[in-house]
């Protein structure tokens, strides 16, 4: 079978590549599903990945396909299999466990491992391929209805765990009733955070570089959202026009923002941070002022990274709740189709120009849905 891999640590490796079509077999104790891949998405991590910045190849190999973001359909499981059977849609988790008691216990996206295992990224193959096996504990059934725009599962499960955590923190309050927040970034994960946010009720402010007219201003404002360029209206002077955040979630990849967002954040209010950002940047801050404030007004910054099988699930039922809100939205940002893994090379001009390209999703169809 086809694939889409890299050399890793080597920059702008990414080439085609033949293997061999896994078999259910593959997986111990019948827990096998094998999965023909309908559409495998392609994101930043894919594109740093192919610059070198990260990825581990799994032993035996001294390449490592990628992609991390899927959708299937099963075309065979083993005999253990009752979660899912043949014909269904699916979407697999990305994390496998690893050594550490968190690992153990199903929780590997909160590892302390060194050492991770991560679809796609760190370790072991990813989805650019025709086919994968993966045990029915990593796999998430899909209803038809929501078939279309599955793709997107993947990262917004990483925004469920953050909302998730968000909720589980303020239990300590007893009753945490938020009903502002604001979204700093406005790419696919900051569209899916306003998309996640709404279906909740939440007030929604969102703000990104670009001024209008904007494509994904367009697209935060038919749900509901008030959308700012931070070129015309810092995070900063936000608070005079909008008032205090109940909850920020920051998704921009610039860490500078996140400094702001702390004092944008309402008393007892949760600052989500998703941003994987390995540069050396510094910047000034008035530490002492953010300090006395996250004291004095119990407030609450937290990382999300990476999801378990539970967030995927949520995902899920946010997908179709969107859907039922604010029906065709969410493919909207599924901008950009490309046929077949042989085309790769397109896929990764679009991820390296994706402004030029004016791109929010893109993704490789393998087999028509």
């Amino acid at each position: 079978m086809k694939a889409v891999a890299v050399i890793p640590k080597t920059t702008n490796s990414v080439h085609l590549v033949e293997m061999d079509k896994p078999k259910v077999a593959d997986i111990k104790n019948g827990r096998g599903v094998l999965v023909e891949i309908l559409r495998v998405g392609a994101c930043g991590t894919d594109r740093e990945i192919n610059n070198a910045e990260y990825g581990v190849a799994p032993d035996g190999y001294d390449f490592l396909v990628l992609g991390h973001e899927n959708l299937g359909r099963v075309v065979e499981v083993g005999e253990n299999v009752r979660e899912v059977a043949v014909g269904d849609f699916v979407v697999s988790t990305v994390r496998r466990p690893g050594k550490s008691f968190y690992d153990s216990i199903g929780e590997q996206d909160f590892t302390t491992d060194d050492e991770y295992f991560e679809r796609g990224i760190s370790r072991l193959h990813g989805y650019m391929a025709e086919f994968y096996v993966e045990n029915a504990d990593w796999v998430i059934k899909i209803p038809p209805a929501i078939a279309e725009i599955a793709i997107l599962l993947e990262p917004l499960s990483i925004i469920e765990k953050g909302l998730k955590q968000a909720y589980d923190i303020q239990e300590r309050l007893k009753v945490w009733r938020p009903i502002s927040a604001a979204v700093f970034g406005t790419g696919t994960v900051g569209l899916l955070t306003a998309m996640a946010l709404r279906v909740r009720g939440f007030e929604v402010h969102t703000f990104g570089r670009n001024a209008k007219p904007y494509f994904n201003a367009e697209l935060l404002e038919e749900i509901g959202c008030t959308y700012d360029s931070t070129v015309d209206l810092t995070p900063m002077d936000s608070v005079k026009k909008y008032g205090e955040y109940d909850l920020i979630f920051e998704c921009t990849g610039y860490s500078p923002i996140v400094f702001d967002a702390m004092q944008c954040l309402n008393q007892n209010g949760v600052l989500i941070l998703s941003s994987v950002t390995g540069g050396e940047r510094k910047t000034e801050i008035p530490s002492d002022k953010i300090n006395q404030m996250f004291v004095l007004g119990n407030r609450v910054m937290v990382g999300t990274v990476n999801a378990g099988r539970e967030h995927f699930k949520m995902g899920v039922s946010d997908l179709a709740l969107s859907e039922a809100m604010f029906k065709g939205w969410l493919s909207k940002m599924l901008t950009h189709k490309i046929e077949g893994l042989e085309n790769y090379e397109k896929v990764f001009d679009i991820l390296n120009n994706a402004s030029t390209y004016n791109a929010i999703k893109v993704y490789f169809e393998v087999n028509k849905i």
